[in-house]
């Protein structure tokens, strides 16, 4: 049965794969931006961990700073103990300003560590935004030339193809015998009913002549 499983789960794969292979030949353009958007989200998981990187050194930098101000007061209770003859208070204070000092070592090793990640983080964060920038022309420059080709492409089929200007010229043709017949057929009934005025009014002039002979 998990044979059977990975058989299928290989065969979607490979066909998620072909899937993609012929989106990208038939638009490149659209894979570049896919990936250059998936480019724009791991730069900005970069920038968070910068940014954490950043609040972790300023936690270290608060501990470290912390530690070393309890250290010398430690040290300085130290001597005030002494000179009063304090013995045990002394030995307390000094078993408390050893404490603080492995701390404060501890701390500052820390924050030696963090503060060259940090600045490691944000070289590269740095470079890979520049390199996204970069891509971001770069895909202008395609488009650009994308563009250009669509364009030219366009322009040599209408004025170089015969197949496109011959299928224009038919259209021109057939819009002038249209515009023909319905100029003939203007014509035609202009002078119809012209004629037509014209033999009604000669037959009013020829009925008065005749009303008058008779008369």
């Amino acid at each position: 049965m998990s044979n059977l499983f990975t058989r299928i789960k290989n065969t979607i794969a490979a066909d998620v794969h072909e899937m993609l292979d012929e989106k990208e030949q038939k638009n490149p353009l659209s894979v570049l931006n896919q990936y250059l958007r998936d480019c724009e989200k791991e730069v900005e998981k970069v920038r968070k961990l910068v940014e954490r990187q950043y609040l972790l050194k300023e936690e270290f930098t608060r501990e470290y700073n912390e530690a070393q101000q309890l250290t010398d007061k430690r040290k300085y209770q130290v001597d005030i103990a002494a000179k009063a003859g304090e013995t045990e208070l002394m030995n307390f204070a000094i078993q408390e300003q050893t404490h603080y000092e492995a701390r404060a070592s501890r701390l500052r090793l820390s924050l030696e560590q963090a503060t060259s990640h940090l600045y490691e983080l944000e070289q590269k964060y740095e470079e890979m935004k520049h390199k996204l920038k970069d891509m971001h022309i770069k895909r202008m420059e395609l488009m650009g030339r994308e563009n250009m080709t669509r364009a030219n492409h366009r322009m040599n089929q209408m004025l170089d193809s015969n197949s496109y200007t011959g299928k224009v010229g038919a259209r021109f043709d057939e819009m002038d015998r249209y515009l023909d017949r319905l100029e003939h057929q203007a014509n035609s009934q202009y002078h119809r009913n012209t004629i037509d005025s014209r033999i009604a009014q000669l037959e009013k002039e020829l009925e008065k002549q005749e009303s008058h002979s008779i008369s």
